[in-house]
């Protein structure tokens, strides 16, 4: 038997927030980072939402468990949860992303790419429980991200502009410049349950 929060309900105000922001400025790239990234960062400022399904590490690999996506794939929340030592590829998104630390600590490194060649390394950067990042291709969309604890779980979770289990991707070999599809998926066949709110219904009979 699995156990549910009783905050879930701070991940299904988050819902209805991005919901409500991508019926108004879902073509608005600027103000579905601005407004979207300020949710996230509402979102993650605690730590007592998150049920315990969706925090499982993997002994070999990150996982990314979708939390929620929308209807019609406007946008998706997951989170990721790394391993000490577990890192990703380089790779890009081809949609907007935000990204907000809520346990341990990731280090992203950015990367730009200029043709065919070899990709050239950018900055790096620590995210820290409550801090954000943000990625596009408008503003920068490779990088590689990695736990920065060396002996404890990190997980942060990340909102895209589309359903980023299903989006066509790419991994790069910066060394040389080799690009290769790649489509993501999700870790879990199962979502929350932020539906059910018949408790607090019955209470206020």
């Amino acid at each position: 038997m699995t156990s549910t929060p009783t905050d879930i309900g701070k991940l299904r105000t988050f819902v209805q927030e991005m919901t409500r922001l991508v019926e108004t400025a879902g073509d608005d790239e600027a103000r579905m980072i601005g407004e979207g990234g300020d949710h996230v960062k509402r979102l993650v400022a605690t730590d007592d939402w998150l049920p315990d399904e969706f925090t499982k590490p993997h002994p070999e690999h990150f996982q990314q468990y979708l939390l929620y996506c929308d209807p019609l794939e406007r946008w998706s929340a997951v989170s990721f949860v790394w391993g000490p030592g577990q890192k990703t590829p380089v790779h890009d998104h081809t949609v907007w992303g935000l990204v907000g630390q809520m346990r341990g600590a990731e280090r992203e490194t950015m990367y730009t790419r200029d043709g065919d060649g070899p990709l050239v390394v950018g900055d790096s950067a620590v995210l820290q429980p409550g801090g954000l990042t943000t990625v596009s291709p408008s503003i920068g969309d490779i990088h590689v991200v990695a736990n920065d604890m060396a002996d404890q779980t990190s997980i942060s979770i990340h909102v895209y502009g589309g359903n980023i289990g299903a989006v066509a991707r790419h991994v790069f070999v910066p060394e040389t410049g080799e690009v290769k599809d790649f489509v993501s998926g999700y870790s879990s066949e199962v979502v929350p349950n932020l539906w059910d709110r018949s408790e607090a219904v019955r209470a206020a009979l």
